[in-house]
């Protein structure tokens, strides 16, 4: 039997886990996790307080954008189409056009293409603002989210949701970089109908079941909290940066055996020349050895040490004197530890992903504290 549990939409969801974690806090990784992280409107509104508001809250922006965008009019873009036309229209279809005796009705069949507002970011939208009428709890937002939907609808666009094929060839010029904020928007509200171990209306695969989901998603969460957190104070948060090594007298074929080093988080500070190096895993930070004693795992360590000793002595001030973090959820204990070796200091630290908003945003704060 497929592993595969049922989605729950509305206000119960909140209540229900993915995996261990509740998904009221899914929401606020998802949310750190998007670009809309910075703005105002979330960080004014407390969400760590109430991580419930946040699907209210990201559906009120969504439709204020596109309040907006209706009063300027919709974007138009190319759609190509096939009809039987009275006026050559693009390519001409000769093999249909003679197979159905078109010429002798006065009609070809061609390959088009036009303008139309019925576009894959629109009906993209739409689907976002359907899905949002569905699960906030605000009844008067509820009745804006439908009343944006008839209204995209008189226009036009259909209620289709586009594939992902279809939504990345809907390419965005330079007059469409205002739609950015509304897609974004309307991709994180179409993330909130995720699965839960609980009943609900639809069915879809567990996302705990796809570890590289989660992973990701702490991930990218961490990155946007320490983002939102410490930017203010003069950090510079940045995610994928390669390392090289620093190679010498190679054979001719070891530049192309040779893996890629790339760190998930570095966190930057140049008025205070600190550099803290944060390598995320989504696993138990410990497991047992052979005499049933708990041990942090050698490979993450080894991992980190290549980090930060094979970056040393190359010039970068920073890289000379940086410290390393490895980051887990926290599964049974919460853990906050720290060791220098070699003049590095080292930490392995947990957050609770199944506590209270705020307990999350403390462990976070603390795992970088002193580093």
């Amino acid at each position: 039997m497929t592993d595969q549990v049922l989605a729950h939409e509305g206000t119960e969801t909140a209540q229900a886990f993915v995996g261990r974690i509740p998904v009221r806090n899914i929401w606020l990784l998802m949310l750190y996790a998007s670009r809309l992280r910075n703005q105002q409107e979330f960080n004014k509104a407390g969400v760590e307080d109430n991580p419930d508001q946040i699907p209210d809250l990201v559906a009120e922006y969504l439709a204020r954008i596109v309040e907006v965008r209706l009063r300027r009019s919709l974007n138009y873009s190319f759609s190509t189409r096939s009809a039987d036309v009275q006026r050559v229209r693009g390519r001409i279809d000769l093999l249909r056009t003679e197979r159905r005796s078109l010429l002798s009705q006065g009609s070809i069949h061609c390959h088009f293409s036009e303008l139309t507002v019925d576009s894959p970011r629109n009906r993209y939208v739409m689907a976002a603002l359907e899905r949002a009428s569905h699960l906030v709890k605000d009844k008067s937002l509820v009745r804006r989210c439908r009343d944006l939907c008839d209204g995209l609808s008189r226009m036009g666009v259909s209620g289709r949701m586009p594939t992902p094929a279809e939504l990345n060839s809907d390419r965005s010029g330079f007059n469409d970089r205002h739609d950015q904020k509304m897609l974004e928007a309307a991709r994180l509200m179409l993330e909130f109908a995720i699965p839960a171990e609980s009943a609900g209306p639809r069915r879809l695969e567990r996302p705990d079941r796809e570890e590289k989901w989660l992973r990701q998603l702490f991930e990218q969460a961490v990155a946007g909290f320490y983002d939102v957190m410490l930017t203010p104070g003069g950090w510079k948060v940045v995610t994928g940066r390669k390392l090289a090594w620093d190679r010498t007298e190679e054979t001719w074929r070891i530049a192309e055996l040779m893996p890629e080093m790339r760190t998930d988080i570095v966190l930057e500070h140049h008025s205070s020349d600190r550099r803290i190096v944060i390598d995320t895993k989504f696993t138990e930070i410990v497991k047992a050895n052979q005499f049933g004693r708990e041990k942090l795992k050698s490979g993450y360590i080894y991992q980190l040490y290549t980090y930060l000793f094979s970056q040393i002595n190359q010039g970068d001030l920073l890289a000379d004197a940086a410290s390393g973090m490895l980051l887990h959820p926290a599964i049974d204990t919460h853990y906050c530890e720290t060791v220098c070796i070699q003049g590095h200091n080292l930490r392995f630290a947990t957050v609770n992903l199944a506590g209270s908003a705020m307990e999350i945003k403390e462990h976070l704060l603390d795992a970088v504290d002193g580093l």
